[in-house]
């Protein structure tokens, strides 16, 4: 039998989604009584945590703004073909594993400085907020792709909420850290649980959302439910998953693949093809749902927008 790595298999080789839905109905039909009562049960365990966190509904209008007009990437690929560690290191794992995650109820941790540390319910977090569509590019660091409608608010909106004193020079997230609902996490394949980090400014950038949604309905489990990070000028791997912790500080944060490899992902991870990672070129990548490579652009896209943060840096060093 042939075994292809995950990186290996062209998105063209991916099943449709209708094909897996028919397939899917197909088996919980020809089933026993047994297998219909776990699948009812199943069914009723996702609705419940697809309900909108408290909300009726995922209210939200789309902001022309910000949105790219470029063909969004299928549904499909979106929500199932995922990096999500904490659920497997293969990019199939998480959307199959990560429905044992419980996202109800949820709460955020803010600490630090601040003026106005707690724990925050995820209701509380959400209700001020206006929610709005924006749809993004996003480029992981292994050379992929895609174009998203994500739906959140500005992250900046919610850290005035915090009121950061003049010391709070940077802002560093957490991940949920549950090995008995994340399988992932009982390997030590990084140092869980999963930390990422920001500059002040950097966060405080109009592009910078905090995402509870994407194409119109509330973020599945493997693409970070409840809560995530959405930094679309930045490699993938600053969009961290599932948040349960902010903290403010004056120290740079030590992110989890810094500490896992900092000859390979430094901490700002800004899109740059002219500077190589140590194991491939990242002057081309690939969109998601087309066969064909297309030529990396600066900030993926967004220079016009966030250039201005790096004046005088030099980004082939702080990568």
């Amino acid at each position: 039998m042939l075994i292809k790595k995950p990186s290996a298999i062209n998105s063209s080789e991916i099943t449709d989604r209708s094909v897996y839905m028919n397939r899917r109905k197909f088996m919980q039909t020809t089933s026993g009584f047994f297998m219909a009562g776990i699948s009812g049960l199943v069914t009723a365990k996702t609705s419940k945590q697809q309900q909108g966190y408290g909300l009726e509904k995922l209210d939200f209008q789309t902001s022309q703004a910000f949105s790219t007009n470029e063909e969004q990437t299928p549904h499909q690929h979106v929500t199932e073909y995922n990096n999500f560690y904490e659920f497997g290191t293969d990019k199939y794992s998480p959307a199959r594993e990560a429905q044992s995650l419980t996202t109800r109820p949820w709460s955020v941790t803010v600490e630090g400085e601040v003026a106005k540390p707690g724990t925050y319910t995820l209701e509380d977090i959400l209700k001020p907020h206006a929610l709005e569509e924006r749809i993004y590019r996003l480029r992981c660091v292994e050379r992929w792709s895609m174009v998203i409608p994500w739906i959140g608010f500005p992250l900046g909106d919610l850290i005035k909420r915090f009121e950061p004193t003049s010391k709070a020079k940077y802002i560093e997230f957490s991940t949920l850290y549950r090995p008995e609902e994340m399988p992932g996490q009982k390997r030590r394949v990084l140092d869980w649980p999963y930390v990422e980090g920001l500059r002040m400014d950097e966060a405080m950038h109009p592009l910078t959302i905090m995402a509870v949604g994407l194409y119109g309905e509330v973020l599945p489990n493997q693409n970070g439910a409840p809560m995530r990070l959405v930094v679309p000028w930045k490699y993938g791997f600053k969009s961290i998953k599932s948040i349960v912790k902010i903290r403010f500080t004056d120290q740079q944060p030590v992110s989890s693949w810094t500490r896992a490899a900092a000859n390979e992902y430094g901490f700002y991870a800004n899109v740059n093809p002219d500077v190589d990672h140590p194991r491939w070129s990242q002057a081309r990548e690939r969109r998601l749902g087309e066969l064909l490579k297309r030529k990396t652009l600066l900030f993926n896209g967004y220079a016009d927008e966030v250039a201005s943060l790096y004046t005088g840096m030099d980004l082939s060093k702080y990568y």
